[in-house]
């Protein structure tokens, strides 16, 4: 029997180091493909147009996966793939660097060398007339709040420390009796408000998801140290806009760091905005692209779930004759799934049943292939989102 072939939708530009983890020989790739089997993405919004029925996965090219109508896709049984950490490196070097911009007065501080005109001797009685203006702070020894400890949080904590920053971080997600992972110099706060207090530098590194929509409000800002630098490589929408907007026009906070310009904050003497370009490495978006292909290709190939934002991790036996996957409602659809093949005399040789949330799925291995009649059975069953023998 010849190897199933798979159809891969590919929106943005997706690098190609990803794409050649997708050997020809079984995957067709392309912007323009009808009925994908699977869709590569990174910053395309899927939520407002429709999605084949014949997707059976989505992979985003990073880490958010707000551009993606997640809670549809599960109830479709797709799972949604994302590629944590792939880009850290590439964010935390730009936050770095975010810091140092709105300590420094860098941007207005270029604006200004580059309007002056003249000839060496003005520009040098220019510069030193006009210097003063862009006087700044250093970060040694000044308080770095990290709101957020995963694999981007943790790097921006541990160079804090490196630049001789008192480093703070908090993460809601984070247990309080996990392991710390980071420098153990850096301090551990029990919540946002404590984090908040002494903080010289706020930066943000936490989903959008409708728990942190907005989550930088006026309240949060007024506990801030006056002078604060809020800085947010994160996602747009955590932040209320226009109470940064009165933070900043008041004067206490310092500078708004962001990779999301917009119209009250693109042009505003106080903020730093650039045009998203936290991911935007040669390496981040080859790192990015590597890990999502290879999730969705070991998905359509073995039924393996790693790195799911939607569905459990699972990870079927290392070899197999014949498999069939399936995702449902609830732990329920797990005893009907058993009770058909029992009822049908199918034996299954090795079997991984896990669940997340109210999704349970099933990695199903048995000696001879799932006669059709069955697996219209399972398709039928009530709960059942999916149901796919793979070949």
């Amino acid at each position: 029997m010849s190897a199933q072939r798979f159809r891969i939708l590919t929106l943005n530009n997706i690098s190609p180091v990803g794409l050649a983890r997708l050997a020809a020989a079984r995957y067709e790739t392309g912007a323009t493909l009808a009925d994908p089997d699977a869709i590569l993405v990174r910053s395309a919004d899927l939520n407002a147009v429709p999605i084949a029925d014949s997707v059976k996965a989505i992979g985003r090219a990073g880490s958010g996966t707000n551009n993606i109508p997640v809670a549809a896709m599960t109830t479709r049984g797709v799972p949604v793939f994302n590629a944590p950490g792939a880009n850290a490196n590439a964010v935390k070097e730009l936050v770095i660097a975010g810091l140092i911009m709105a300590s420094r007065s860098i941007g207005p501080g270029w604006l200004f060398a580059r309007g002056l005109e003249g000839d060496d001797a003005t520009l040098h009685k220019a510069v030193e007339a006009g210097k003063k203006a862009f006087a700044g702070i250093e970060l040694s020894g000044r308080t770095l709040a990290v709101f957020g400890l995963g694999a981007i949080g943790a790097r921006v904590a541990n160079a804090g420390v490196a630049l001789g920053m008192h480093v703070v971080g908090f993460d809601p997600a984070l247990p309080a009796d996990s392991p710390w992972p980071m420098d153990g110099r850096v301090v551990r706060e029990t919540s946002a408000e404590a984090l908040f207090t002494a903080a010289d530098y706020v930066t943000l590194h936490m989903p959008l998801v409708p728990a942190t929509r907005g989550f930088i409000n006026a309240e949060r800002l007024q506990t801030m140290t006056p002078g604060a630098v809020l800085v947010n490589f994160a996602r747009e929408g955590i932040v209320d806009e226009p109470a940064v907007v009165a933070a900043l026009d008041s004067g206490s906070l310092r500078a708004y760091v962001s990779d999301f310009p917009t119209a009250a904050t693109a042009r505003h003497p106080k903020c730093v905005t650039l045009p998203h370009l936290g991911a935007s490495t040669v390496e981040a978006e080859d790192n990015c692209a590597v890990m999502v292909a290879d999730q969705v290709r070991d998905f359509l190939e073995r039924g393996d779930v790693r790195n799911s934002v939607n569905f459990p991790t699972v990870v079927g036996a290392g070899e197999f004759s014949h498999r069939t996957i399936c995702a449902g409602a609830g732990t329920p659809t797990a005893a009907a799934v058993a009770a058909v093949l029992d009822a049908a005399s199918i034996s299954v040789s090795a079997s991984t049943i896990a669940s997340r949330n109210n999704l349970t799925y099933a990695v199903l291995d048995t000696p001879e292939k799932l006669p059709d009649v069955v697996a219209d059975q399972l398709r039928r069953l009530d709960g059942i989102a999916m149901v796919r023998v793979i070949r």
